[in-house]
């Protein structure tokens, strides 16, 4: 297994150093230079594991075996001993076409925690077998962060640094990032929206001498590890749902941003899990929407939603996917994407467009549908959903019906992460008592102004500090 750019000026290498790339130093995404298929009797194999033991073989697919297996599987059972459900990522039934895959057990009660408590620990080993100084940088629209900073808190060799928009994360997210007092982690709360404190990772990535001089590592859904880690629960969750009803095939409702989780149920999908359609649940900062039904990628006003971590107009992962889409060919990726730092636009046709409508279904659930869905299924099904994994299953329940089709959609985070939004409903919680502890904690965060001057102005003071 070797991993190439999609703009195709990154010559073939291993998975370690994709890892430590994250961003291609030619600015694109790293990929597979192939993607493993997976044979019909191995699925046959693979679905009597427990969640550990297919990570295990799935990662084996791609880390060429760089990390001896011992060493593997200890960073495994790390990564996911803190998990409140033995399963990790539980599949619950809703309906007879309708299940959850639920996966907010970990740590910080989000799915990011599947990817980043593994790529902490990742971290953590490279950071001790190669001696090396590691500064984690990314931006957040809520989630990852807090599941980053878990992963990596208060370990030695490694600097973690996260941006996040002020004032537009939930205020359980807030603190789940800012309550963590160790020394090597710094919250920057930014003036702006997550598409800018994003667009300013990427800056600095894509500045070779400044990444080289900072030793940055990614954490964002731009490093491929997040995707392949993500890439599991699509498996086991088609193996649990075909346990329960004999299926040979299943879609996936998604409710995504930022193109990373939808994009791991394709890769599961090329690998060869029987998956019908994978169905992209956004709400009103409904872009990805648009470009699966009309083939147009075009950011418009930006817009805060019930469901703040999906409140993303440019999507990091979206060129994952037009990639393969557009037959991996790096010149016209090139091509495109200069064309989309000029125009703020790109435009699919014909057989290309037809492929994505072919894969894709999409749904943007505006508002009042995503507190109409959370009042529905507390009533008819007695199970409380946060506002995104309602926005999953407001867009599933668009398209069901179809004869012997079961949805999936996942559930990304715990209903307390976003009482806000709960509260609307007239519906009363009960918070875990790890995050109404939250409440009573001391914060410290740094606000700065929506400038990649004074972002890099508080980096250089962390690092050197």
């Amino acid at each position: 297994m070797e991993f190439i750019s999609t703009r195709g000026n990154v010559g073939k290498i291993g998975f370690i150093d994709a890892f430590m790339m994250g961003l291609g130093d030619d600015g694109g995404l790293l990929v597979p230079h192939e993607i493993p298929v997976v044979s019909a009797e191995t699925l046959k194999k693979w679905q009597e594991l427990s969640y550990q033991e297919l990570v295990l073989e799935i990662f084996a697919l791609y880390t060429n075996g760089e990390i001896p297996g011992q060493d593997l599987k200890e960073l495994v059972h790390a990564s996911y001993e803190t998990f409140r459900d033995p399963e990790v990522t539980p599949v619950r039934k809703l309906k007879d076409d309708l299940y959850l895959l639920e996966l907010f057990h970990g740590p910080t009660f989000a799915f990011k925690d599947i990817a980043l408590q593994f790529m902490g620990q990742l971290y953590t080993y490279v950071a001790a077998k190669q001696n090396k100084k590691i500064h984690i940088l990314g931006a957040t629209s809520g989630d990852t962060g807090a599941s980053a900073i878990e992963g990596v808190k208060g370990k030695e060799g490694i600097k973690i640094c996260i941006l996040h928009p002020h004032g537009k994360v939930s205020k359980v997210q807030e603190l789940q990032m800012t309550t963590v007092l160790d020394d090597n982690v710094l919250n920057l709360s930014v003036d702006g929206n997550f598409d800018d404190c994003q667009r300013m990772i990427k800056e600095l990535f894509a500045d070779l001498d400044f990444k080289a001089a900072h030793h940055l590592a990614a954490i964002n859904s731009i490093n491929f590890v997040r995707i392949m880690a993500q890439t599991v629960y699509y498996f086991y969750a088609y193996f649990q749902v075909a346990k329960q009803t004999g299926a040979k095939q299943v879609s996936f409702s998604v409710p995504t941003g930022n193109f990373g989780d939808i994009f791991a149920g394709y890769l599961a999908k090329r690998m060869g899990l029987p998956v019908g359609k994978l169905i992209l649940a956004t709400n009103e900062n409904n872009i990805l929407e648009r470009f699966v039904l009309e083939g147009v990628y075009k950011p418009g006003d930006f817009r805060a939603t019930y469901s703040p971590s999906m409140d993303i107009q440019v999507a990091s992962n979206f060129e994952r996917y037009l990639y393969y889409v557009l037959d991996q060919d790096a010149a016209q990726i090139r091509r495109l994407m200069d064309q989309f730092k000029t125009d703020g636009e790109i435009v699919i046709t014909g057989e290309a467009l037809a492929k994505v409508q072919a894969e894709f279904g999409a749904h943007g659930v505006q508002g009042q549908e995503c507190l109409n869905t959370i009042k529905q299924y507390k009533e008819a099904a007695g199970y409380l959903l946060d506002p995104h994994s309602a926005c999953g299953v407001a867009a599933a329940d668009k398209y069901n019906g179809e004869p012997d089709q079961i949805i999936i959609s996942l559930a990304t985070a715990h209903p307390a992460k976003f009482n806000e939004a709960i509260e609307l409903t007239g519906i009363e919680q009960q918070f875990p008592e790890q995050i109404a502890a939250l409440f009573e904690k001391p914060q410290r965060q740094t606000r700065v102004d929506g400038s990649l001057q004074a972002v890099v102005r508080e980096l250089e003071a962390f690092y050197t500090g």
